[in-house]
């Protein structure tokens, strides 16, 4: 009997470590059916996530793959606009600054090896992780008068937090293309939507509604399709709003969280991807979707060395360059980070929940009701922060995530390193 490949649908903030992930599920055709890619924000604004999708998949050849366009902003904000700490981890362009979505992109001779990233454009000398997390997102100390954009009366998220909080840092450029709402087609299932034109995509933000095709995915896959967020949860908070039939349905596996160690925000406790809209991962942990998570409990302990960014520039093709590239920017903004963490190399959060949606087996997981926070003050904790929900050890009738605390990071490494070698030609 032969078996089918896996089915995923991917929804991606898509910054450095989001196109390795989607670069691994291209070199992975044998196992996985890539059905279509929701874009939104996160890393990068919505538009240029898309973008970068676009780029990525017709660099490896993959134009006849459908990218939808998902959430611009939060679900508690009205407008989004990305942050100077995801600058310093994924470049201004999201993709280490290559300019694969722009014009020339991976011309002979172009990328970036990391020495064009400077300390001087973040506004990052305090910061040691990817997004930083603030203490109070109560609303009232924000207006659309603290800002350089007109976005009057509208809550203006900056990487997860409010306009106006200390810890609100734009990233170079980013006010002057902030998102906001604006309604989208309903998708064609069956066609991509941004067309092929002379072997290159033609990207546009007229982009098809991808909370309604995540929707019509789970509702004729099932647990059939996996979903994998890589980015912050208000796509997939979004489908189960619009339609709660799915949750049942739904099989997730998400890059965000973390249980047992520090987060990668300001406060050191909440982590990138939850910060951005804890009130959507929120819903969606109580769902009763088949969640999994991998976290930063799992995904600091596989860190991509130097010599595997070296392995695919030997490729000697624009795809190993532009994989080096990637590698190569994140390894140095890393250990500029943290360098007693990050001296074995970049951690590869995007791909490792790639690979975990293929094989659970790479991960060990703890079973338990979760909550993210939403609030920080006085038996409310600390915004951000993925914690057990304390109802669940009285109602054990709660949903239940499959929390990754484990992983076989050396089997993992080996497998991704000898893949993305494969891809490059």
């Amino acid at each position: 009997m032969v078996q089918c490949p896996d089915r995923i649908i991917a929804s991606m903030d898509t910054g450095v470590d989001d196109a390795l992930a989607l670069a691994y599920l291209l070199g992975s055709a044998d196992e996985c059916e890539l059905g279509g890619v929701i874009a939104g924000y996160g890393n990068v604004d919505a538009n240029t996530a898309y973008a970068n999708t676009c780029a990525v998949l017709d660099l490896f050849g993959r134009a006849d793959i459908p990218v939808f366009l998902g959430s611009e902003h939060p679900s508690w904000a009205d407008a989004f606009i990305p942050d100077a700490g995801c600058a310093q981890f994924h470049g201004d362009d999201g993709l280490g600054n290559t300019r694969l979505a722009g014009s020339g992109a991976l011309a002979d001779g172009a990328g970036v090896s990391g020495d064009d990233m400077s300390g001087d454009d973040m506004s990052g000398d305090d910061m040691s992780g990817d997004d930083m997390s603030g203490d109070d997102m109560s609303g009232d100390d924000m207006s659309g008068d603290d800002m350089s954009v007109d976005v009057p009366d509208e809550v203006v998220s900056v990487g997860g937090y409010l306009a106006g909080d200390v810890h609100a840092h734009p990233a170079l450029g980013a006010c002057s293309r902030v998102n906001r709402s604006r309604s989208v087609g309903h998708p064609q299932s069956a066609m991509p939507t941004a067309l092929a034109s002379g072997g290159k995509r033609r990207c546009s933000v007229d982009a098809a509604d991808g909370i309604e095709y995540l929707i019509e995915q789970v509702r004729e896959f099932g647990r059939d399709v996996t979903v994998l967020a890589t980015g912050p949860l208000t796509d997939v908070d979004a489908a189960i709003t619009r339609a709660p039939d799915i949750a049942s349905k739904l099989r997730l596996v998400m890059m965000g969280g973390t249980l047992t160690q520090p987060g990668n925000c300001w406060d050191a406790v909440a982590e990138t991807n939850i910060i951005q809209d804890p009130e959507a991962a929120n819903r969606v942990f109580h769902s009763g979707a088949d969640i999994t998570m991998v976290g930063l409990d799992v995904t600091h302990q596989c860190l991509l060395p130097q010599s595997a960014a070296d392995r695919w520039r030997a490729t000697g093709t624009k795809r190993g360059r532009f994989l080096a590239d990637l590698a190569d920017f994140s390894i140095k903004a890393n250990l500029e980070a943290d360098p007693a963490l990050f001296s074995g190399g970049m951690p590869l959060h995007d791909p490792l929940a790639a690979a975990v949606a293929l094989d659970s087996s790479l991960v060990d997981c703890f079973d338990l009701a979760l909550r993210a926070e939403t609030n920080t003050g006085d038996f409310n904790g600390v915004r951000g922060r993925t914690t057990g929900d304390p109802v669940g050890l009285v109602n054990h009738s709660m949903p239940h995530v499959h929390v990754a605390l484990g992983v076989d990071s050396g089997r993992f490494l080996d497998e991704f390193v000898e893949r993305m070698a494969e891809v490059c030609r």
